[in-house]
């Protein structure tokens, strides 16, 4: 029994001695240094210098065209309609007759008060002249002069009656419209005619509240109209209230239309001018979603981690995209994006590096990024 505690003691003690010798490490050892020597790549992406440009900055918004002023004109006397000088579609001076009505007993009328006023004034004279010689009384000589006032209005009342059986055009314009015939009776208040000024011609636009504010009366704007023709001008008018509708205020653009071809209620893209912008010009390919689903691009900065920018869009080209945000100078990544996390150090590759070094470290660049990502 003692023989063979001897022996396990001897087992322990020759195990001890081997522990104590270090030759344990030996192998592990050397794993941790190979493990050391081959540290984990950075991941490559491809990078564009990109340098901030001043650009046209402007709002682009969808409306139409409307007449810059449209009339009902209506009868200011009734009576028959006995003349139509202007056909609809017609163009129109001011002051041009567009219908008359028939004078009916408006001309005798206007005799009889011409004779009714001079008689009045015959007996106002006379009256005056008995009233300085104590004949007559003062009170006399009032009601004389009253019967010459009435008669001197009614003389004036029906030369206005006659002025209005002629239908003139308000303002320069088209006849949009026209309510009458020859022979129809007209009461006053009667609609004759609708007569719209084109020129100048209006653009009209609703702004939403955060764009109102960029925009101010006597500003620059261009307008495309549905057939291709831009018309510039100039901004007339911004509501001071929104619709309570929409939440938007009403932009009017006022434009030249000398010749009447621009017709109302076109359908036009307005093109507001803003203060110039500095902006970059990039592909929309390399856009990209930040973790709040915020739409931007990923650069690399100065120390080498990934950075987010949100963009603001400014204009769209058929090359490329006009973007705001970003700073003056910056290192936007091209490829790769998807792959790296915002503040990740990353290997930026310049777009110049040559073509066939950049597809291999590419696909490299994928495939460690993938793995990163597992």
């Amino acid at each position: 029994m003692r023989k063979s505690y001897l022996i396990a003691a001897a087992i322990t003690l020759a195990v001890g001695g081997w522990i104590l010798s270090g030759q344990y490490i030996d192998e592990p050892k050397a794993s941790v240094d190979k493990i050391e020597k081959k540290a984990t790549p950075l991941p490559r992406v491809m990078v564009r210098n990109s340098v901030a440009t001043r650009r046209k900055n402007e709002l682009v918004v969808l409306g139409h065209t409307r007449a810059s002023r449209s009339v009902t004109l209506k009868a200011e006397t009734s009576g028959r309609i006995v003349a139509l000088l202007v056909a609809k579609g017609a163009w129109v001076k001011k002051g041009d007759v567009i219908a008359r009505i028939a004078m009916n007993h408006r001309q005798s009328k206007l005799m009889e008060a011409r004779a009714l006023l001079h008689q009045r004034q015959i007996e106002f004279e006379a009256a005056k002249e008995l009233a300085a010689r104590k004949f007559r009384s003062k009170v006399r000589l009032a009601e004389s002069q009253t019967k010459l006032i009435s008669a001197r209005a009614e003389l004036a009342q029906i030369k206005i009656d006659i002025k209005h059986t002629s239908l003139i055009a308000p303002f320069a314009g088209v006849v949009e419209t026209r309510a009458i015939e020859i022979g129809d009776f007209v009461a006053v208040g009667g609609a004759v005619a609708t007569i719209v000024d084109l020129s100048p011609i209006l653009v009209v636009a609703d702004l939403t509240e955060i764009d109102i504010d960029k925009i101010r009366i006597g500003g620059t704007a261009t307008a495309k109209l549905i057939n291709g023709k831009i018309i510039p001008g100039k901004i007339r008018y911004i509501a001071r209230q929104a619709s309570n509708a929409t939440r938007t205020f009403v932009v009017e653009m006022e434009a030249l239309n000398a010749a009447g071809d621009i017709m109302a209620g076109m359908t036009a893209k307005l093109s507001l001018d803003l203060a110039p912008i500095k902006a970059h010009k990039i592909s929309p390919a390399i856009l990209t979603l930040s973790k709040l689903g915020n739409v931007g691009v990923k650069a690399v900065d100065g120390a080498g981690r990934v950075k987010f920018y949100p963009i603001q869009l400014i204009a769209e080209e058929t090359s490329g995209m006009w973007v705001g945000g970003l700073p003056d100078r910056v290192r936007i990544i091209t490829v790769g994006q998807e792959f790296v996390r915002e503040g990740s150090k990353v290997n930026a590759v310049p777009e110049a590096a040559p073509k066939q070094k950049i597809k291999r470290d590419g696909r490299a660049k994928v495939t460690e990024l993938q793995d990163d990502a597992r």
